[in-house]
C-alpha cells in the first residue's frame, strides 16, 4: 500500500525537519502545495514528489493525510480552505492557531481553533498535532518508568520553560497527568528578553484528577542552560525532565532508589530535536498503515490553547478561570 502525504507549505520547517523523514519512506508518495510555486519545485528537485498549483488540485490526487505547515499566522486560513475541499486527515504543525504567532496567543485564536475542529470533526475529517516533544528520549522513558513501576496517579506538578517551549510544555502536562481544570495567573509588569517579547507569567493550576501544580513561563533562560524543567510528582515516584538532552532523575517510591537517566554524550540538544520530529512522523505513518487513531490527536492542541486562553483571561480579569465552564472544548 502507498501512503500519499500532501504538504502545504514548503518553508525551512518543512524542509529540514518534515521532509527528509517522509522521503525515506519507501511505501509514501509526497505532493506539494506552496503559495509561491519556486518554492515547492525546488523541494520536489530535491526530494522528489508531485507539484501542485492549487490546493483544490492537492486534495483531487486523494492525500491519505494532509500536513499543514505553513506559519502558525496563516495555518487558520489555509487550514479553512482545505476544509471546504473535504480532505480526509489533517495533521498540524503547533501551534493550532496563533494569528499574531505563537509567543502571542489569544482567547481569539482559541476560539478560532475549536470551531476549525468543529467543522473538521463534522466532516469526519481526522486531526492530528506534532507536539514532537513527547518523542525525545526521555518523555519515552518516563513513560515507560511510570507504567512498569505504577507510580499511580500525579498529584503535583512544577514548571520553568523558556517560552520557546512553552506549548511544548503545557502538552506535557497534559500527555503526564491529565488536562488543567482551573487556573490563576500573574504576569510581570515588564515586557523581559529579546527572543520573544512578552511577559514572565505564573501560572497556578489545577487537573481533573486534582492534581495541583504552577508553570512559570519567561524568555529569561539562558540558552545555554536548560530551557526547560518539569518534575512530577506521583503518588509512588518522582520523575524530573531536564531540557531536551538533559538527564532525567527518578525518585523511585517503591525502592527508595534514586536514578539518573542520560543519553548518550555525543548527541546535542538539537540532535534531540531534530530526531524527536522523525520519531514523531514516522508514529504517525504507523498510525496510517494501520488504520489506528493518531498517536497525538487534534484535540490536545486545542487544549493546549485552551489554557493558554485561560491564562490570558485570568491575567486579564485577576481571578481564577474555570476551563470547562468559561473556555469549553465543546468536542
Amino acid at each position: 500500500m502507498t501512503i500519499r502525504i500532501g504538504l502545504v507549505g514548503t518553508g525551512s520547517i518543512a524542509k529540514r525537519n518534515y521532509i527528509p523523514c517522509l522521503a525515506d519512506q519507501q511505501d509514501v508518495s509526497l505532493g506539494y502545495f506552496n503559495r509561491t510555486q519556486s518554492k515547492a519545485e525546488a523541494v520536489a528537485e530535491e526530494f522528489g514528489g508531485e507539484v501542485f498549483d492549487s490546493l483544490e488540485a492537492l486534495i483531487d490526487w486523494s492525500p491519505d493525510s494532509v500536513f499543514v505547515l505553513t506559519r502558525e499566522t496563516e495555518r487558520l486560513a489555509i487550514s479553512q480552505d482545505l476544509l471546504s475541499l473535504n480532505p480526509r486527515r489533517l495533521f498540524f504543525e503547533k501551534p493550532l492557531v496563533a494569528a499574531a504567532g505563537q509567543e502571542n496567543v489569544s482567547e481569539d485564536d482559541f476560539v478560532a481553533a475549536r470551531a476549525l475542529l468543529h467543522r473538521a470533526a463534522a466532516q469526519q475529517c481526522e486531526t492530528a498535532m506534532i507536539f514532537n516533544y513527547r518523542f525525545f528520549d526521555q518523555p519515552i522513558k518516563a513513560k515507560e518508568l511510570i507504567a512498569q513501576r505504577e507510580f499511580g496517579r500525579v498529584v503535583n506538578i512544577t514548571g520553568l520553560v523558556h517560552y520557546a517551549c512553552w506549548s511544548h510544555a503545557i502538552d506535557l502536562l497534559h500527555y503526564f497527568a491529565d488536562p488543567i481544570v482551573e487556573l490563576s495567573a500573574l504576569q510581570s509588569g515588564s515586557v523581559r528578553g529579546q527572543r520573544m517579547a512578552a511577559h514572565d507569567v505564573t501560572a497556578a493550576f489545577r487537573t481533573g484528577q486534582d492534581a495541583t501544580g504552577t508553570l512559570i513561563g519567561t524568555s529569561m533562560l539562558d540558552w545555554t542552560f536548560p530551557l526547560l524543567e518539569l518534575t512530577f510528582n506521583f503518588e509512588k515516584g518522582r520523575i524530573h525532565i531536564r531540557d531536551l538532552d538533559g538527564d532525567m532523575e527518578i525518585l523511585d517510591g517503591h525502592s527508595g532508589r534514586h536514578e539518573t537517566y542520560g543519553i548518550s554524550r555525543d548527541r546535542s540538544r538539537w540532535d534531540q530535536y531534530d530526531a524527536s520530529f522523525g520519531k514523531s512522523i514516522l508514529a504517525y505513518l504507523d498510525s496510517l498503515r494501520h488504520g489506528m487513531p493518531p498517536p497525538v490527536p487534534g484535540i490536545a492542541g486545542l487544549q493546549e490553547l485552551q489554557v493558554e486562553a485561560a491564562i490570558r483571561r485570568s491575567i486579564a480579569l485577576k481571578r481564577p478561570v474555570d476551563l470547562a465552564a468559561e473556555l469549553p472544548l465543546e468536542l
